[in-house]
């Protein structure tokens, strides 16, 4: 415990690999260090550890460092939905901003390292340093987008077209990150795919194998291989390069 303990102790802005896709993208040494002072790194979390809940005040937005959470909501029947799947450099908890209350659950998908950034000294921070608020605008303004890229993707997509794009967009994220875009792992269950792709487990598990048979992807377990990036963007109905 005390070692895992200084290893979260060593961690800052300034040595983390995915920077750039975060908070400290653009900003100078004084920022950067001004911002990484009220970051706080805690132990990891586990998988099902919840990040906040839905009603619980704004305090903090999370940075994920290492492994992957969700984000999902329950409705009046207690049925959840998956709204989104965070990787690392990603940021959780914007959709409180508004209200200063969490509308939905961030829960951690595997083990997964976390920097929890206080709001409050986020926002007088961000008061002060015009290049960390525009880092923030542009990281919101890319989350709205995403949604409204998802929402197309329900409303106008075929089955075979959204799970196609959902591993177009996830190897494009891979890729951003520096990790291997033609191979990665799952950390999502066949269930949670469709729940969040609002398919039935049964159809997301016809589709993989569909695409398997085509060539497109080869499947092994949660590891997956894109085999034809073309043909896979082009399934999705994008453009071919899209998976490349």
């Amino acid at each position: 415990m005390e070692r895992s303990s200084n290893l979260v102790n060593h961690i800052n802005c300034q040595n983390c690999s995915i920077s750039q896709l975060c908070l400290p993208f653009t900003l100078d040494h004084g920022s950067l260090e001004r911002l990484d002072s009220m970051i706080e790194r805690k132990r990891p979390y586990q998988r099902g550890d919840t990040l906040f809940r839905a009603g619980e005040g704004l305090t903090s937005l999370y940075a994920v460092r290492s492994g992957s959470v969700k984000s999902y909501a329950l409705n009046d029947h207690g049925e959840l939905q998956i709204t989104s799947f965070h990787l690392p450099g990603d940021l959780v908890g914007f959709e409180a901003i508004s209200t200063g209350k969490h509308h939905s659950y961030a829960e951690a998908m595997e083990t997964s390292m976390v920097c929890e950034i206080p709001y409050n000294n986020l926002e007088n921070l961000t008061g002060q340093i015009p290049a960390l608020r525009r880092q923030l605008m542009r990281l919101m303004s890319e989350e709205i987008n995403a949604d409204k890229r998802m929402l197309t993707l329900l409303n106008t997509r075929t089955a075979e077209q959204r799970l196609a794009t959902f591993l177009v967009e996830l190897s494009a994220r891979f890729r951003a990150r520096g990790l291997s875009s033609r191979e990665f792992r799952l950390t999502m269950t066949r269930a949670e795919i469709g729940n969040y792709l609002g398919l039935t487990v049964e159809t997301v598990s016809r589709l993989f194998g569909k695409f398997q048979k085509a060539d497109l992807i080869s499947v092994d377990g949660r590891l997956v291989a894109i085999t034809s990036p073309e043909k896979l963007a082009e399934t999705a109905g994008l453009p071919p390069t899209a998976c490349l």
